[in-house]
């Protein structure tokens, strides 16, 4: 049993290091603050373009608002450019940041 969790624990930091590297290679979807657009339309562009859950989209949303600004997303740039165009589609500010 000892073995088992020493293994998985090693498992673990190895999935940590590779997610960690992976991040910063990264570019980073960037959605911000407006007063035109609802909550309910910005989270549900969330769900709908960036595979969001409704709890992620909602808190999002709320970050989006307070702060001005926030990422919603980071991958390679060819997976964010179809996202950012379809938020900027749908009169949601956006932009793809290195």
């Amino acid at each position: 049993m000892i073995l088992f969790e020493k293994t998985q624990e090693r498992e673990e930091v190895i999935v940590d290091v590779l997610l960690e590297e992976d991040v910063d290679d990264n570019s980073h979807l960037v959605v911000y603050n407006d007063d035109v657009n609802t909550f309910d339309w910005v989270i549900k562009a969330f769900m709908e373009i960036c595979k969001h859950s409704s709890q992620q989209a909602e808190q999002l949303s709320l970050i989006v608002h307070f702060k001005g600004k926030a990422t919603v997303k980071s991958a390679a740039k060819n997976v964010l450019r179809p996202m950012c165009e379809g938020l900027l589609d749908r009169g949601i500010s956006a932009e793809i940041e290195d």
